[in-house]
């Protein structure tokens, strides 16, 4: 499938049966304390943002590209997936990722609005290839922080890690 119409079905320009299969998304309402609200358009654009760098992402470490992220990363995320996409082609294999579910909670909007804290359960299935032969799959429970800045046309993830359960 083409980058063009992966990116079309994460945005359901496409209707899903033509797609691969595509996440479960549930976004918890937000209910921020402090001196900034969050416009519904700011947060909606902000989860679809997140929702695209899922792709990039995706699409990264399954072609070992690590300028396919400069989409949707920035920062010490982008530095932090691109190494780790240099040091599985230097080990010839690549990592094929499948998100399956995405619980996403809004937990803070910085009263300058230049930052948006998000946490996601994410559920996802993991396979290494070695060449196009698959060695491992493993399917994957996790909770991500993931902090977003705005830039000039879209959200970009600035810091997306794992944190414990």
């Amino acid at each position: 499938m083409s980058n063009a119409l992966l990116i079309l079905c994460a945005i359901g320009a496409i209707p899903s049966g033509l797609c691969l299969a595509q996440p479960a998304v549930r976004v918890e309402p937000a209910t921020l304390q402090g001196p900034r609200s969050l416009q519904a358009q700011t947060g909606e654009a902000a989860i679809h943002d997140y929702l695209q760098a899922w792709v990039g992402f995706k699409t990264a470490f399954e072609q070992n590209r690590a300028d396919l992220l400069d989409l949707a990363f920035v920062g010490t995320a982008r530095d932090k997936l691109a190494e780790t996409i240099q040091q599985q082609a230097k080990l010839g294999i690549r990592a094929r990722y499948q998100d399956r579910a995405h619980d996403i909670r809004i937990v803070f909007y910085s009263p300058e609005g230049l930052s948006l804290e998000l946490a996601d359960e994410v559920e996802y299935d993991m396979e290494v290839l070695d060449h196009d032969s698959v060695k491992t799959t493993q399917h994957v429970r996790a909770r991500f922080m993931v902090i977003l800045n705005p830039t000039e046309v879209r959200w970009k993830v600035r810091v997306f890690q794992t944190v414990p359960e």
